[in-house]
């Protein structure tokens, strides 16, 4: 999993209607693993992993399948607890094991110097979306493990026993959702987890579909000054997590939260409501009584267009000292393909194409919901938002200032909703007027 900006990666992918009635990959559909066609792959190769939750359990019944169809090659398995800062201190050697994960802090242009190309995006396209993460030079180098949607995870129980059997579409619908689950049940409407603090970033991933506008995080927001006034969506998404403060529709000790047991109650019906991304909702089926009572709906809109985001989780390659390379790429076509991870573990949707979409969003079939991805920036303008946000220290994807919003919130600070926005958006005009001079 990705809780950071990372998250929010590009992916050149749109769920449409006719996606929505795509049929299971076959086997047939993978590409093949390096070497003659009919070669056997063997050796012994180390797959790297973030998933420390699973490796003992869940990746060890995927070994034993893998070698159902490959048995002359060894997968051992090492999980990072800190994944992003421990590899890249192993990958100031050779030793970075055989497989892993593309980690986020090497840029673009040095991926050539730590990866084996996979294949030609031109081919590689055919098969996959979500491949221009890591695209050099017109070849693809890493395989997203799943890809992400966002919005917010719910226990339809709470929600029916609360009086609705169907997810709110608006902001003021989702209000009433929250008191009403207050008022009739003893569940925490709407769960922050304020303690942990990176949950709160999870808020900003939900931005496109506020806006209703697949182009206003990259295109349209850098070359604007009005980005937290009333009325433009930063501004009407953390509204909802101030009057969910003030209206004590959240836990009741923000300080004490913690996110290992929030997720269990959410399973069991003592919390209704999370915003986070998809790659959650394995992690809270798995422990859930009863796995059907998780759903998903889009985080409410109060915009004509209802839109899902969607970006790439992390993207899994080999690395390119490796001495096995073909048992590699052996592993990572039946992960991506075989396994079952991208819609089981990892919560998302399969990049492989024409693949099936995962239970939970068979409930957006034929409705004006569209899961898409952001429009890119312009070329001139890629990395502006960023830049802008840095030199203002306001920290979209940081979780300092949605804190500051629930404190004041619950009353543990004197400022008021639209003191905080004032605030920002004073940042955000002065540094874009700043940096974009600097252009």
């Amino acid at each position: 999993m990705k809780t950071s900006k990372s998250i929010l990666g590009l992916v050149a992918l749109t769920l449409t209607a006719s996606l929505f009635a795509g049929c299971s990959s076959k086997e047939s559909d993978a590409p093949a693993a390096p070497g003659a066609a009919d070669s056997t792959p063997k050796g012994e190769i180390t797959v790297i992993t973030q998933r420390t939750d699973i490796v003992d359990t869940v990746f060890q019944d995927y070994a034993k399948k893998f070698n159902e169809k490959y048995p002359d090659i060894q997968v051992n398995f090492e999980a990072l607890a800190n994944y992003e800062d421990q590899i890249k201190i192993r990958m100031n050697t050779n030793d970075y094991g055989d497989v892993l994960l593309l980690p986020t802090s090497i840029p673009l242009a040095d991926t050539p110097t730590f990866f084996e190309p996979l294949g030609s995006m031109e081919e590689m396209s055919k098969q996959y979306d979500g491949l221009e993460e890591r695209e050099v030079d017109g070849k693809a180098y890493g395989l997203p493990i799943t890809i992400n949607y966002s919005g917010v995870i719910y226990n339809k129980s709470v929600f029916e026993k609360a009086g609705y059997s169907e997810p709110p579409k608006t902001i003021e619908e989702f209000m009433q959702v929250l008191q009403a689950i207050k008022d009739k049940t003893d569940a925490v409407p709407l769960y922050t987890n304020y303690a942990a603090g990176w949950p709160l970033t999870q808020w900003e991933a939900v931005l496109t579909t506020v806006a209703g506008d697949k182009e206003y995080v990259n295109v349209k927001q850098p070359n604007t000054d009005d980005n937290f006034v009333p009325g433009a969506p930063h501004y009407e998404l953390y509204k909802v997590m101030y009057d969910a403060a003030k209206n004590g529709l959240i836990e009741e000790d923000p300080t004490t939260t913690d996110w290992e047991s929030s997720k269990a109650d959410l399973a069991n019906g003592k919390i209704g409501t999370m915003v986070l991304g998809s790659w959650a909702i394995g992690q809270i089926k798995g422990i859930a009584p009863n796995p059907d009572d998780i759903g998903f709906m889009p985080f409410p809109t109060n915009a004509k267009e209802r839109i899902v985001p969607l970006a790439d989780d992390y993207t899994l390659g080999i690395n390119v000292n490796s001495e096995n390379k073909e048992a590699a790429r052996a592993w990572v076509n039946w992960f991506i393909n075989e396994s079952g991870y991208p819609t089981t573990e990892g919560g998302g949707i399969s990049p492989v194409k024409g693949a099936e979409l995962p239970e939970i969003l068979k409930q957006f079939e034929g409705t004006d919901i569209k899961f898409e991805t952001q429009t890119p920036a312009e070329e001139k303008q890629k990395g502006l938002v960023d830049k802008i946000d840095k030199d203002a220290e306001i920290g979209l994807w940081q979780p300092d200032f949605k804190k500051t919003i629930i404190e004041a919130g619950i009353g543990n600070r004197p400022e008021s909703y639209d003191d905080i926005m004032k605030g920002l958006n004073d940042a955000w005009v002065k540094s874009r007027a700043k940096v974009g001079a600097a252009e």
